[in-house]
């Protein structure tokens, strides 16, 4: 146990003591589930118990990572719970490339097997009209039978997706130089690419914002609009949802970098937000291919 490490010294392996930090997760987890699931099922107090969820899970988040900064700053890391956060960093991230994975499956899917087999000739004698073509590649038009779902348009590459895409490679360049500045043991030059890095984040959120505004108002293109509809936000809203995660992680580890913390040798914690952040970058980079293009 770390009570019986000698002081000065760090152990071989960090054992912290109990913890009530993961069973109060798990309330507030569950508040936040249950609340939202009331909700969207129009009872009145379901949106503050979401809300009372959504204020303990981050109270706690904020006493765990305040805790973990205290240990890590403290010298109780020794090089073998270096070597821990990385392989559970990598986990995570495998985790999230299987998440996409299922939608991509998803996406592909559709687009191969299902719009094909809705086209052959035993469906054609219950819906003659039906075409099986991918709105992408149809000039706009949903195909849909007996109007089930309203006309609408595709969103293309130009404008605001280039731009986009642009923005998240940008950002991918900027976190390296900072990360080289770190090493370099330039810290304020690493805080200032890691603001811009940050900026360029809120700044590709608030365009997909504005693209979502106008796929409804000017395309008619919503979640109800199909599977095209519903692959469509699916993929982007996910993916949107990634980088608002990551540009938080950016700023806590901006935030720290402005404390002193982090050296040029032992810095996983920022090392883990930009294998994140890289990781965003490849998804959108393929989501920008498949979805926008195709």
């Amino acid at each position: 146990m770390s009570a019986s490490t000698p002081a000065g010294q760090t152990p071989y392996y960090f054992v912290p003591a109990p913890s009530r930090h993961p069973a109060l997760m798990a309330v507030g987890l569950f508040l936040v589930i249950f609340g939202a699931g009331q909700w969207v099922n129009h009872v009145g107090w379901g949106a503050w118990v979401l809300l009372a969820g959504v204020v303990m899970w981050l109270t706690v988040m904020y006493q765990w990572f305040s805790q973990a900064i205290a240990e890590s700053e403290g010298g109780l890391y020794s090089p073998r719970i270096d070597a821990s956060f990385r392989w559970s960093m990598s986990w995570f991230i495998f985790s999230e490339v299987m998440f996409f994975a299922a939608f991509f499956g998803a996406l592909y899917w559709a687009r191969v097997h299902t719009l094909p087999m809705l086209g052959n000739l035993d469906h054609q004698l219950l819906w003659p009209d039906f075409q099986a073509i991918w709105p992408s590649q149809g000039g706009g038009a949903t195909a849909a039978p007996a109007g089930l779902v309203e006309p609408f348009q595709t969103m293309g590459p130009f404008w605001l997706p280039t731009i986009n895409t642009a923005l998240l490679l940008t950002s991918g360049i900027t976190l390296t130089i900072a990360h080289h500045a770190l090493i370099a043991g330039q810290r304020a030059k690493t805080i200032s690419w890691m603001w811009i890095t940050i900026l360029l984040g809120a700044i590709f959120l608030c365009v997909q914002g504005y693209e979502y505004y106008h796929a409804y108002t000017a395309l008619n293109l919503k979640l109800t609009s199909g599977i095209f509809g519903s692959t469509f936000f699916l993929l982007t809203g996910f993916h949107g949802f990634h980088v608002f995660v990551g540009m938080l992680m950016l700023i806590f580890i901006t935030l720290r970098l402005m404390k002193g913390h982090f050296t040029a040798d032992r810095h996983f914690g920022f090392e883990g937000a930009a294998w994140y952040w890289h990781f965003v970058d490849v998804v959108w980079f393929g989501l920008y291919i498949l979805v926008y293009w195709l």
